[in-house]
């Protein structure tokens, strides 16, 4: 999740940012490769940040079923990171992942900054103007109605959301939720573009994509040039 999306959701005004604080950023503990555009790299950013490692919150652990998360026991080290980038000035909190949105009730309670857990909290907005909205993730077996629930789409509205994922088999998937050190740059865009045509051509109707994982955004260009399609 870029600067920019984040701002569209519930971030502070850039004055704050201006007063020497920063946006913190609680990441999975990973190994793979961060680009610019990733939101672990701090280069992706307009406004300080600061990254901060939940230490045991492995892809596999997050990228998951709802159950399987919350039966991993996560929120305890979560809260923990999250206290730490509080108590070190941060003017907001967001993550590295997009299933962590099922956190977001109970980290933005017990924050005293705002916390942004997924760009998939952007979808009920996008729906209040647009009848159907793409939402593109590294697992569609798992993106299923709990976290879009997590997310505030309305149950009403939730055929109106089109999920679809990368080849699970593919290049962006096996690194990034393999946990590899390395990464074909070529074949991982290959993959998400692809999986940005599939929904493109499923769903003509859909103007705007949300990118679920956040790993996707140094894709952007390449996946509206191929589409046609706003990135969130």
């Amino acid at each position: 999740m870029e600067a920019s999306r984040i701002n569209a959701i519930a971030a502070p005004t850039p004055s704050v940012f201006a007063r020497r604080r920063f946006l913190g950023i609680l990441t999975l503990d990973t190994q793979f490769p961060r680009l610019v555009g990733d939101i672990g790299n701090p280069a992706s950013f307009a406004v300080p940040a600061r990254s901060r490692v939940v230490r045991g919150a492995r892809p596999e652990l997050v990228v998951q079923s709802a159950a399987g998360q919350q039966e991993a026991g996560l929120l305890a080290p979560f809260l923990e990171a999250m206290h730490e980038l509080e108590r070190e000035g941060s003017a907001a909190i967001t993550t590295s992942c997009g299933f962590l949105v099922l956190m977001q009730q109970e980290l933005q309670a017990r924050s005293t900054v705002p916390v942004v857990t997924s760009s998939l909290l952007l979808v009920p907005g996008l729906l209040e103007s647009h009848r159907r909205v793409g939402v593109l993730t590294v697992s569609a077996r798992h993106l299923d109605g709990e976290f879009l629930a997590a997310a505030g789409v309305p149950a009403s509205r939730m055929s109106d959301v089109v999920v679809e994922g990368v080849d699970a088999a593919g290049e962006f998937a096996q690194v990034f939720l393999g946990n590899r050190r390395t990464m074909d740059f070529a074949r991982a865009q290959r993959d998400v573009v692809e999986a940005a045509q599939r929904l493109a051509a499923r769903a003509p109707d859909v103007t705007q994509l949300v990118l679920e994982c956040t790993n996707m955004p140094p894709y952007v260009r390449a996946i509206e040039a191929a589409t046609g399609l706003r990135c969130w």
